[in-house]
């Protein structure tokens, strides 16, 4: 089955990035912190075997994800729609199982993600929780534009309400173990202490 990866990312733009982490920590630190994330997640994805996107929160930059990465940009008015639209744009180029993940989550790895693509074979929905609420990836293998409406973005309640919608249209869903997404100052001191002791 053709596999797509696709990599969520906001445009590196000092001042513009890790916001939440910025109030606290400042901006240069929020930045820097964005830019070990980007990274991570660049060499995290590159082992990943399948077609993979990055989609820009504005705009498509040149130099920062070279090949084989492709580069689109997000379409819609909140995350949802962007999200939506993008699995739309892939499964109409003839993917058969797709996946979809940030660029928050230091503890992400590659065979979390190959994990992924495996567990579609046998269910209709993947999902990655994240431990403060919400899910760092999702895989669709068919259209399923209703996960992506009527749902409360960046809060604690995005994976609730993700499970709720599968069980209302009866989509079978396997779930991956939960993870660490790096939004508030207490998750990157944590992210900190995992990595010192790796």
């Amino acid at each position: 089955m053709k596999s797509g990866l696709m990599i969520f990312v906001r445009n590196l733009q000092y001042g513009k990035v890790k916001t939440r982490l910025a109030s606290s920590l400042g901006h240069k630190k929020a930045f820097e912190i964005y830019q070990l994330l980007l990274e991570h997640t660049r060499r995290t994805t590159v082992k990943v075997n399948a077609d993979k996107f990055v989609f820009y929160s504005e705009k498509s930059e040149d130099d920062d994800w070279p090949e084989p990465f492709l580069k689109c940009v997000q379409q819609g008015n909140d995350l949802g729609e962007r999200m939506k639209n993008a699995f739309e744009l892939l499964f109409k180029k003839g993917y058969e199982k797709l996946l979809i993940v940030g660029s928050d989550c230091l503890e992400l790895n590659s065979t979390i993600i190959e994990k992924g693509f495996a567990e579609l074979e046998k269910a209709d929905v993947v999902i990655g929780p994240a431990k403060d609420g919400g899910y760092y990836l999702l895989g669709l293998k068919k259209d399923s534009s209703f996960l992506f409406q009527g749902i409360d973005w960046s809060t604690g309640k995005v994976l609730e309400q993700t499970i709720n919608k599968c069980n209302d249209h009866r989509f079978t869903y396997s779930l991956l173990e939960a993870l660490n997404d790096i939004d508030e100052p207490a998750d990157w001191l944590n992210a900190k202490q995992t990595l010192y002791e790796q």
